[in-house]
């Protein structure tokens, strides 16, 4: 039992630990975000610079400048080597990344560190979790299938980060998505070209959607050097990945690609996402009868129906003791009471 005492008490100093740092770190957080738009434009800005060195390198075929060069992170020699050629990067790997709003050179290499990382640091927790109790009571075969389990779970762990928190970006793109082509068309509509109005939209939609703003100035940015224009919307839907931008990207593509009216492409995309805001809201507004379903019946029919049927039960109380009290008097009382008008209704005159 002593034993057992101690390890529950380190347990739950363990635990005790791992709740101050959460509290200390939630405490903390908010003042490191400061200046996130502005940290979010040099990032794009040095995304930027990076591929314009890239593409002034493919076109003068020279070696890159000592200067420019790139040293690796340890994450990036510790998984790959240093290396950076492109047949070696997982390409989809590399798409969802992006789509998650990771664009640096070592993210992959990040990823792929904490994939092998988390299997043996949650196979680890595990057999610690185990040999904190009491581990007489429970067989190798059950602590090796907990234990693989964990490993497993660990593996999959990361990628299941990276798709919940692509999810979370496109919603927030897309909540101003709609706007932005509104307000894109009207700019371009007024006579400025798409560079510039990209720049406008870039500044008004940053206080809406700081990820929208981010990739509307990337693309803005690869406009400005891309050597075939239309290969910036392709890049817009490839890095946003919703199905609707994409829809919209492909028909700016085409607007560039063939030469007709962008405005004319912007306008068609601009009804297209009213229209799709108007069916979402249709969808929701039609999804929520059943949602309140249950919610009505568990909370706001028992009420209901305490108010209607509560004077009723009441007023049948009030009677029914009424009569209870009466037949209470009557049969309290003497018999001779009820005697005499029997006897004087039977008495000769």
């Amino acid at each position: 039992m002593a034993g057992y005492e101690s390890n529950t008490e380190l347990l739950l100093a363990i635990l005790t630990g791992m709740a101050v740092f959460c509290a200390v770190y939630t405490l903390l957080a908010p003042y490191g975000r400061s200046g996130r738009y502005a940290a979010r434009l040099k990032a794009v800005s040095r995304v930027r610079t990076g591929s314009r060195d890239e593409t002034l390198k493919s076109l003068a075929g020279k070696p890159e400048s000592p200067l420019r060069r790139k040293q690796a992170n340890c994450f990036t020699r510790m998984i790959g080597g240093g290396k950076t050629d492109k047949d070696n990067k997982d390409i989809e790997l590399i798409v969802e990344l992006r789509m998650a709003g990771f664009r640096n050179h070592g993210a992959e290499a990040v990823f792929l560190f904490y994939r092998m990382a988390c299997p043996v640091a949650f196979a680890l927790l595990c057999l610690t979790a185990i040999a904190l109790f009491d581990p007489k009571d429970m067989s190798a075969s059950l602590v090796m299938t907990l234990t693989a389990a964990s490993a497993a779970l660990g593996y999959v762990l990361p990628r299941l980060i990276i798709r919940k928190l692509i999810e979370r970006r496109q919603h927030r793109i897309m909540r101003a998505f709609p706007d932005a082509l509104d307000l894109l068309l009207i700019c371009v509509q007024s006579g400025l070209s798409v560079e510039a109005a990209l720049g406008r939209v870039t500044e008004d939609i940053a206080a809406q959607s700081v990820e929208l703003a981010e990739e509307l100035g990337l693309t803005m940015a690869e406009l400005s050097y891309l050597p075939i224009r239309w290969r910036a919307y392709a890049n817009l839907g490839e890095r946003i990945g919703h199905p609707a931008v994409k829809l919209i990207t492909a028909a700016l593509v085409q607007a560039e690609r063939h030469g007709t009216s962008i405005s004319q492409a912007l306008n068609s995309a601009a009804h297209a996402g009213r229209e799709a805001r108007i069916a979402e809201a249709e969808f929701r507004a039609a999804a929520l009868p059943p949602k309140l379903a249950v919610p009505l019946v568990v909370f706001f029919l028992p009420i209901l129906l305490t108010v209607i049927l509560a004077p009723a039960v009441i007023e049948a109380g009030r009677v029914l003791t009424k009569q209870s009290d009466h037949i209470n008097e009557r049969s309290s009382m003497p018999p001779e009471t009820h005697r005499p008008h029997a006897a004087s209704s039977s008495d000769p005159q």
